[in-house]
């Protein structure tokens, strides 16, 4: 059913700012065409909070050593406000070279358990994949054959019909 989820970053600067998620939080990523990346992320959560509406959404990132994180961005020339102490966790926010701000805090609450790719079905593929019938990428490389071994004869004692056979042709 779910294989992962698709978040987006709206921008006035956007090459800037997908300049900044390649180079200094070095996200990975694929060019999908005429230097337009998408970006792949870690482990990723996502809550339902009561609201006055609907259509509100926050994104996050997550780290775990928010000091070091600021330390980071600031070594990089990235401003990122002060510390707040949410309780659920310790919340900063940098301001990307467009001027948006992102949200990255480090979690005291529980975690879930990420999802795997053996959980979703293997039918489960993206409506684009199957109508254009491109076969699914895979990074597991085949596994290495074992050399022929040289296999040791060890003799065998006879079934024990065979012997009893055998001990009665010797009394005889």
């Amino acid at each position: 059913m779910i294989i992962g989820g698709h978040s987006i970053i709206y921008s006035t600067s956007a090459d800037a700012d997908r300049a900044f998620l390649k180079n200094v939080l070095k996200l990975s990523h694929v060019d999908v065409g005429g230097g337009w990346l998408i970006f792949g992320l870690p482990p990723a959560e996502i809550a339902v909070h009561p609201g006055d509406k609907n259509d509100q959404h926050e994104f996050y990132f997550m780290c775990d050593d928010i000091d070091g994180f600021i330390s980071e961005m600031s070594a990089a020339g990235i401003a990122c406000s002060p510390v707040q102490d949410q309780g659920w966790g310790v919340l900063t926010q940098l301001t990307m070279p467009g001027g948006g701000k992102l949200g990255v805090y480090q979690p005291r609450h529980a975690r879930p358990a990420a999802m795997s790719a053996a959980a979703s079905s293997s039918s489960a593929r993206s409506p684009a994949r199957k109508a254009s019938g491109a076969k699914k990428q895979t990074s597991r490389k085949p596994a290495p054959r074992k050399a022929a071994s040289k296999k040791k004869t060890v003799a065998r004692k006879p079934a024990p019909k065979k012997q009893a056979a055998k001990r009665a042709k010797k009394r005889r």
